[in-house]
């Protein structure tokens, strides 16, 4: 495997990899069926629901999660799941954008964000690229196109609360894809009647070009990977991390211009000459905002050095800096604060404190457990909240429950109790 572009050309994949022969004996070892705590500090409690490679998970402004899911080696298998907090999965959309990526895992729907019952699907990478012919290169894929022609993009799906509350699932076709390209609005229906609508917001480059002296075909995928909106529910301006650019996109869905926001630098490598290459790659991963600037982890590349990983606060104006420091493979962030609306006028750090979700936890690569960390205040320890997970990839808090539910590659579903 290519270890510098398998972040390049698909976190997802590369996570899939990672938890291979780890991430389903782990979780089935640890989450028995009783129901009991299985390690201190954290409780944690599997769902009976399984997923195909889930990497976002959000609640709904009815109180179920949705969950996004790369799929399975089927192009065009990528998923959304409704699941009811008694961990009861039905499918929302089914026939999403996915393709086997260039370190041979599907990649598909990542990241999602809801305004109102408008619900943003960020889609990554999937197919459309392929290692070059020498280390650290990518191509454009050369068997031909990707398997669908809206791979990295932003899709908006509109559905009522009833739809939420009963249906059977929808599937998008090949033809369907094609439509939205064009600029059409998909119009599906499912077996109880239910509608929904499904538009494409922001079509992103595939690759931007990236010559190297000695490999002038050489490409940087375009990988989104998680997403937030801000804003008004009717023109929300949507904010989309990219591992394979390095970088966050700004995207008017009104509109739907885009640009980058920001594109994060190379990070010093503690453990060169030793073990990999002078810098590791930034890698955005999670997103969050709060106080009037964006959350965005940093997870690192290659080779997942302990303390080179960060939360970067990012201002709408692009401005950046490093907000928690001193992680491990941080891939995901979320604020917490009862009083929300203070946290949304005030800019003092030192008022809110922060969940960070970190994809492993000790030496280089991924051999170790995932945990979630809480920060009271930025510039001191964290606490462990749960050192019980496989490979996690994207968290929701309950604010009414206070229950934190993570999703993992092994396709769980996990609850962790006592974080309001």
């Amino acid at each position: 495997m290519n270890n510098r572009k398998m972040w390049r050309g698909g976190i997802v994949a590369a996570l899939a990899c990672a938890a291979v022969g780890l991430g389903a004996e782990r979780v089935h070892a640890e989450h028995h069926s009783e129901d009991r705590p299985i390690s201190q500090p954290a409780q944690c409690f599997a769902t009976d629901a399984v997923f195909q490679l889930p990497t976002g998970i959000i609640q709904s402004n009815k109180g179920n999660l949705l969950v996004a899911e790369s799929g399975t080696p089927i192009a065009n298998s990528g998923r959304i799941s409704i699941v009811d907090l008694a961990g009861n999965r039905r499918t929302l959309l089914a026939g999403l954008p996915s393709g086997i990526s260039d370190v041979g895992t599907p990649n598909g729907p990542s990241g999602l964000a809801m305004m109102g019952r408008t619900l943003y699907i960020a889609i990554g990478t999937g197919d459309t690229g392929r290692n070059g012919a020498l280390p650290n290169t990518s191509i454009p894929n050369p068997a031909g196109p990707p398997s669908s022609p809206i791979l990295s993009s932003v899709l908006a799906m509109h559905f009522s609360a009833n739809v939420e509350k009963t249906t059977t699932g929808f599937a998008l076709t090949l033809d369907d894809h094609a439509a939205l390209l064009s600029g059409r609005t998909v119009h599906l229906s499912d077996s109880t009647g239910g509608r929904i609508t499904i538009d494409l917001v922001a079509k992103l480059p595939d690759y931007t070009a990236n010559p190297l002296p000695a490999f002038p075909g050489n490409v940087d995928l375009t990988n989104p990977f998680a997403l937030v909106a801000v804003g008004s529910e009717r023109a929300p301006q949507l904010y989309v991390t990219d591992g394979g650019q390095n970088a966050v996109w700004q995207v008017d869905a009104a509109t739907g211009a885009f640009w980058k926001l920001v594109v994060f630098p190379d990070i010093p490598n503690p453990l060169f000459p030793a073990v990999g290459g002078p810098f590791e790659e930034a890698v955005p991963t999670g997103i969050a905002y709060a106080g009037g600037r964006l959350l965005v982890t940093l997870f690192s590349g290659v080779p997942f050095a302990p303390g080179t990983s960060s939360v970067e606060a990012v201002e709408l104006t692009g401005a950046h800096r490093p907000l928690l420091a001193g992680l491990k493979t941080a891939i995901g962030v979320l604020p917490i604060d009862d009083d929300n609306e203070r946290r949304d006028r005030d800019r003092d750090d030192d008022d809110t404190g922060y969940l960070v979700l970190q994809n492993a936890s000790i030496g280089p690569f991924f051999n170790s457990p995932g945990v979630v960390l809480r920060f009271e205040i930025p510039d001191q320890p964290p606490s462990v909240v749960a050192n019980c997970l496989a490979r996690p990839t994207a968290m929701t808090l309950d604010d009414r429950s206070g229950i934190l539910y993570v999703v993992d590659l092994a396709g769980h579903l996990v609850a962790i109790p006592g974080q309001r």
